[in-house]
This record gives C-alpha cells, structure tokens and sequence, in this order.
C-alpha cells in the first residue's frame, strides 16, 4: 500500500471523544431562533462494522440476484468503496444537531437519542439514526408556527448494514434484495431540545428525506419527501402508496407503542399529465425537498432516470392544472386530509394533485439527460425563489473536477416571477466562491488516488443541496446551504462536505449585477462527518 492510501491513523474511539456533545446548563435552552441549527451525522470508526468477504445485503436472497460480498471493512472512509459492489450498500450512524451562530460559530451540540447511548438505551427508548451517506437525508424544517424542527430518519441502531434500502414492516417487498425491515420515523425537537418520534410504513426500500410540521391552529399533521422502492418493476402496492409525497398524523407514544398503518400519500405526480408515456409507478415522486410558502406546498425532484427533475406545488384548488403545469391559486390552503384513492391501485397508480410549477422545466428525464438537479428551495417573497441545484454528481472519470467546473445549472439559483407571462424565469445562477469542481483537503482524510476507483480521495463542491434564508432589512437576503461533493470515494456521499452563505439583493435580476457576490465557507465537517440540513432554531 502506498503512502497516498495509508490509512489515518484516527480511531473510532478518538473521534468519539472529540465530538462529545456540549450539555447544556439548567434551564438554559438548546437553540434559538436567532441562531442556525446544522445536522451533522458522525460514523462510527470501527473496522469491525464491515469483514471482507461478509455476505452483503446481510442475509440477502440469492433470488433476488443482488447478493455480493464485501471488499473492506468497517474502516472510514474505505468503507464506502463496498458501495460500487453493493448498489444497496450504508451503515447507519448517530445524528448531531450543531446550534451555531449566523457566522458559523458553533455555540454548542446535541445528539440525537440513539443505541450507543448504553447508559440511556434499554431497547425501549426512542432511537433515531441516519444512514451516512445517504446525502438526501437529515433535511431541517421549522414548523409552520416555528416552535419545532422536524427530520427524518430510520428507527434502528448505530452501524447497521444496509437500512436505507431496507423495507418497512408493513411494505415488504420480496424482489428487494435487502430483506431487513425498519421503520423510518420523524423526529419532532423543540428550542429545549425535547424530542418525540412518529414512526411511518412510507419509504420502504429507500429513504424519508424531509419533513415539515404543519402545527397551525392544531393541525399536528406533517408533510414529508422522500423515496421508495428498491425492488422489480411494477412495484407492490403498498411501496407504491409509500413513495413521494406523505401525509402524516403526529404520534405523541414511544416508539415502541407505536403501530404505524399503510402509508397515507397527500399528493402524487404523473408524467402522463405531460403527455408522457408512464414510467415505474412512484418513481416520479422521487421527492428530495419540500417547503411550505403562503399556504402552498411545494416539492423538488432532482434525481432517478424517472420523472422530471424540476419544481412541484400540491394543487389543493378546485381547478386542475392544464398539461401538467400550473400556478397556485390564490387564497390556497394546506392539506388538512391525505391523498383520496381507492384500493386495489390501478394500473395507473394513484390519482394526480400535482402541478409543475409554471416556467420550471417540464423535459422528462427520459427524454433528455437532464441538466438540472433541484434539492432545497426558499421564498424571499411572492415573486423570487432561491432554488439549491446539487449538480450531477459526475465521477465518471479523471475529469470529475473539470466536469464538475463546468455545470452552468448547479449552484444557487434565482428565479424570479414574471407577471407578463405568468410563469418563473430563471433569473441567474450564484457560483463566485463555491470553487465548483475544485478539491480541497480535510485533516486525516485520505490522500492520492483510492485503488477501488482509480480517482482521487479528494473532495470537490459540485453544487448545493439544502438550503435556508433571511429577509435582511437593506433589501437583500441571506442565504445558508450545505454544499454537495464529487471524489473518487466509493460513495461521494460520505464525503466531508461544507456550510456555506451568500447575500444577494433581492430586487437584482440580472447575472451582471450579481457578480461581485460571493459564497463564504463558514464550516468544513471533519474526518468522519458530514453536514446535511440547515435551519433557523425553533422559538417559543
């Protein structure tokens, strides 16, 4: 082994102890509404959690045709070159929520209630973890009347195999070849860092990404994005039901009190509306971010050979949206009740109550390789929209870096409404500063080339994913986002990514008169971590 593919020498242990959570003084609370809230996610460095040669899914069915065997172990970030060899391949790991300052400081930390937490856990207490390179998840959302941050996650322990393709109890699916079965769950925290979970059937054999309270005047109900599927085509039913756009009532039992139904979707989309011939059935709901503006639900999907990766809004009017496309009406409401379908599912899936956002590109993925990867999005107001586009995450050989340089579309995006045309234009697309396609070194993390994929360890920014904002009183705005990655690991997901912000004048539409703005990195996560979601803190 050259020197370039030594292992650091930094064990689980160590790392352990570095990032041991700050406890916070009595009665003093854990965020403030002033103040940023990151999720980090932390892996648990130990060479043990992977044996060379371990059969991989665990305990697959060779039916299935997706059994293979591990080529490393459980050391980070090698581990992750087992991803190439199993398509289905994560280990689960803890979740941090940093409370930081707008500058970037961190003030303190608070982990998220899971199995190593042996002097708390007895396996009856609530657990919550992520998959760690699973770089769609731990999205952050303040609730509707901002005293709570939601997310999502799995309800499993710290460093198991493969969960993020795992099916949940109650939509198994025999053709995928993860035969495991967890719950995924949302995650409920308010300013003083008091948590409760709602567990869910939804997202079987792939991943809840985001989750947003609707907790106005009592509603209690949530809005989650997410996945699903990992199995044959046409997928069963109750996968199907699970997949896209979820409705979800708050559940106030531990975890182990709970017995979630079928899943409840509140909204689907079909390429059909488009005059496109149809695809995998829920496939086209491969959601990635969710926001809630003026009433209105909006989703993005910016991923999977299905579908259209553009922007999406839940029509919740009396009058359809024609061909597909649409605008909100006005006086619009959010959904109070899940998605009406009757059971056996058609053929052609559930009923459409989704729009494209009108000016949003409408080209389906088939048609086209798209260009566009949508993930976070925010309002500044009625008419400007700051779209996070995570860029194609290209590593397809040495000129990642250079493909990667030259996205026209990843970055952040500006998208302002035109009253003439009654549809969004893209306005211009904030780059200066983010370095795209430029690797950077973390401490510790590997040098040279990895011998599993013949490219360079090295991390580079290759777009934006989730994203949040501040109306600033001078007429601008100030925009925070956790940047994506591109590199030679096994799964650049697992990548050490960064938070980055930028300001923009509100009223500016032209790319001329942005030039001189520019992206601040405010924080690099370390060896062994990475940054997913990011919101102001939840108040009283």
């Amino acid at each position: 082994m050259s020197p370039s593919n030594a292992r650091p020498a930094m064990l689980g242990a160590a790392l352990s102890l570095l990032l041991v959570p700050v406890a916070f003084a009595q009665g003093r609370p854990a965020f403030n509404p002033g103040n940023l809230v990151v999720s980090r996610t932390v892996y648990d460095n130990r060479t043990g959690n992977v044996t060379v040669g371990e059969t991989l899914p665990p305990n697959c069915v060779p039916s299935t045709g997706g059994c293979v065997t591990a080529v490393a172990d459980g050391t980070y970030p090698y581990v992750f070159n087992n991803d190439p060899v199993d398509g289905s391949f994560g280990i689960t790991s803890r979740i941090f929520l940093d409370h930081i300052t707008p500058s970037g400081h961190v003030i303190s930390s608070l982990e998220v209630p899971n199995s190593l937490e042996w002097w708390l856990f007895n396996g009856k207490r609530n657990q919550l973890v992520t998959s760690f390179s699973s770089k769609s998840e731990l999205a952050l959302h303040l609730s509707t009347d901002g005293r709570y941050l939601t997310f999502m996650g799995y309800v499993a322990p710290v460093n198991a195999l493969d969960v993020s393709n795992s099916n949940t109890p109650d939509s198994f699916d025999s053709t995928n070849p993860v035969p495991s079965s967890y719950y995924r769950a949302i995650a409920r925290v308010d300013r003083w860092g008091h948590f409760d979970f709602t567990e869910t059937n939804a997202y079987s054999g792939n991943n809840g990404r985001a989750a947003i309270l609707n907790d106005t005047w009592g509603n209690d109900v949530l809005y989650l994005a997410g996945n699903a599927g990992n199995g044959a085509n046409p997928q069963p039913q109750n996968v199907v039901l699970g997949a896209g756009a979820q409705f979800v009532s708050l559940s106030n039992q531990p975890e182990t009190d709970q017995a979630p139904g079928l899943p409840t979707p509140v909204a689907s989309f079909s390429i059909t509306e488009l005059g496109d011939k149809a695809d995998k059935l829920g496939k086209d709901d491969n959601f990635r971010g969710v926001t809630v503006f003026k009433n209105v639900l909006y989703y993005t999907k910016g991923s999977g050979g299905n579908g259209v990766n553009t922007v999406y809004y839940v029509n919740t009017g009396d009058t359809p949206c024609t061909g597909g496309v649409g605008l909100p009406a006005a006086g619009a409401t959010l959904p109070t009740t899940p998605l009406s379908y009757s059971l056996p599912l058609p053929s052609t899936g559930l009923p459409n109550n989704m729009c494209i956002l009108a000016g949003f590109p409408t080209t389906s993925n088939k048609a086209i390789d798209p260009v566009n990867f949508p993930f976070g999005l925010w309002f500044a107001n009625s008419k400007t929209l700051y779209v996070a586009d995570e860029g194609d995450g290209y590593t397809g050989g040495t000129d990642l870096y250079a493909h990667a340089a030259a996205q026209t579309l990843a970055g952040l995006e500006k998208w302002v409404f035109d009253s003439s045309s009654n549809q969004w234009k893209l306005a211009y697309v904030l780059t200066n500063g983010l370095d795209l396609g430029t690797p950077y070194t973390v401490a510790s993390y590997p040098t040279g080339t990895n011998a599993a994929t013949g490219l360079s360890w090295a991390p580079a920014t290759d777009g934006l994913r989730n994203l949040t904002g501040r109306v600033n009183d001078d007429g601008t705005v100030t925009i925070w986002a956790i940047t994506s990655t591109v590199s030679g690991n096994g799964d650049p997901g697992a990548d050490p990514n960064r938070l980055v912000s930028i300001t923009d004048t509100v009223s500016n539409t032209t790319a001329a008169r942005a030039a001189t703005e520019r992206f601040r990195t405010l924080r690099t996560a370390g060896f062994g971590e990475a940054l997913r979601g990011v919101s102001f803190g939840p108040g009283n």
